[in-house]
Formats: C-alpha cells, sequence, structure tokens
C-alpha cells in the first residue's frame, strides 16, 4: 500500500490502482484519487487474479461503490469474464469499462488451440462497446499473444505486469517497455 503512496508523488500519466475493495483498499483510493480503479473480485488471501465478478451475487453491494468512486471523479473498472451476461450488469450497476480476465486466452494460445477463445473475447469487447462500456484487459498478456488480443477492435487498455519485468529482467527495462510499445503501436 506504501507503494501507491509514492507513485502517485512521481507519476504524471494517469493512474490506475487495482483491487479487491476492501475498506482498507478503499481509503487508498479515496485518499489518491486515481483516474482509475479497477475493482477485483480477489480474496485477500489470493495470490493473484483468478475469475471475474459474479454481479449477480455481488452487483447490489458493488453499486454504491462505484457511486462512491465515481463522484470522487474515478473511473470505474470490472474485472471481468466473457459472459455477456455479466458484462451487461456491469453496465447496469454503474462501471464505465470492464477489464477482460485473459488468463484463459493466454493458456488457449499457449496450447495452440486459440481461435474458439478468441472469439469469446471478440464478442465480449462488442458487447460492452455496444451498450457503451470501454474494455481493457489484463493477465498473463506477453510479448507473444499480446498483438493478436489487441486485434480486437477498440481494447483501451492493457495491464501488463509480470511478464513485463520477466522480459526486464533479461533485457533491461527501457527495452522490454519498447518491446511491447511496439507490439501495441500498431493499433
Amino acid at each position: 500500500p506504501e507503494d501507491v503512496d509514492a507513485l502517485a508523488q512521481i507519476l504524471t500519466v494517469e493512474f490506475n490502482i487495482e483491487g479487491n475493495p476492501s475498506p482498507q483498499f478503499l481509503e487508498i483510493v479515496r485518499k489518491i484519487k486515481p483516474t482509475q480503479c479497477t475493482l477485483v473480485p480477489d480474496a485477500p488471501d489470493a495470490f493473484t487474479s483468478d475469475h471475474g465478478w459474479d454481479l449477480a451475487t455481488d452487483g447490489s453491494w458493488l453499486r454504491p461503490i462505484i457511486r462512491e468512486l465515481k463522484d470522487l471523479g474515478v473511473r470505474v473498472s470490472l474485472f471481468m469474464d466473457t459472459d455477456l451476461t455479466q458484462i451487461k450488469r456491469a453496465k447496469e450497476i454503474g462501471a464505465d469499462r470492464i477489464e477482460l480476465y485473459t488468463e484463459p486466452y493466454a493458456t488457449a494460445f499457449r496450447n495452440g488451440n486459440v481461435e474458439s477463445v478468441f472469439q469469446h473475447y471478440q464478442k465480449a469487447t462488442q458487447k460492452a462497446q455496444k451498450i457503451g462500456l470501454g474494455v481493457n484487459a489484463g493477465h498473463d498478456l506477453n510479448l507473444q499473444n499480446l498483438e493478436k488480443f489487441c486485434s480486437i477492435f477498440g481494447i483501451l487498455e492493457v495491464s501488463i505486469g509480470h511478464a513485463l519485468i520477466g522480459d526486464a529482467l533479461e533485457v533491461g527495462l527501457f527495452s522490454a517497455v519498447q518491446d511491447y510499445l511496439k507490439i501495441l503501436s500498431f493499433n
């Protein structure tokens, strides 16, 4: 959590704070007022994200949190699977964007059977855009699978942390960032 304060002091670009909307997390967001807050349904002891929100269950308690964040001037994104019904619910409870959970895509890409899974992401993106949601994406995206994923029209941003740092250990941070920017520049 202390990294958030340090980053807020030096960032000159958009700031996205991502996490489970626990009371402690929300206090950080209220204090920092980032450009975007991505709400993720991780349990406190989870190592990493492994699914999107189930808004049939969680939508009613998320709605006032989303309203509060938007009243603070924070854009709100919800971490979501490609389920079209859930995406519709994201719009209904007030989200501005969704972040598609891309681990299933990354696994299919790695296993060489990406096309059917890729189509789910295309349909989910189209549905979100049609109802007025922006679309972000993240989880297990890397230099090998990013270009194909970003060929989906209208992806606004991608969250790449682990792979970027892993690549940076091999080629340096500047070169790793440049490699990702080369892929993203075609969009």
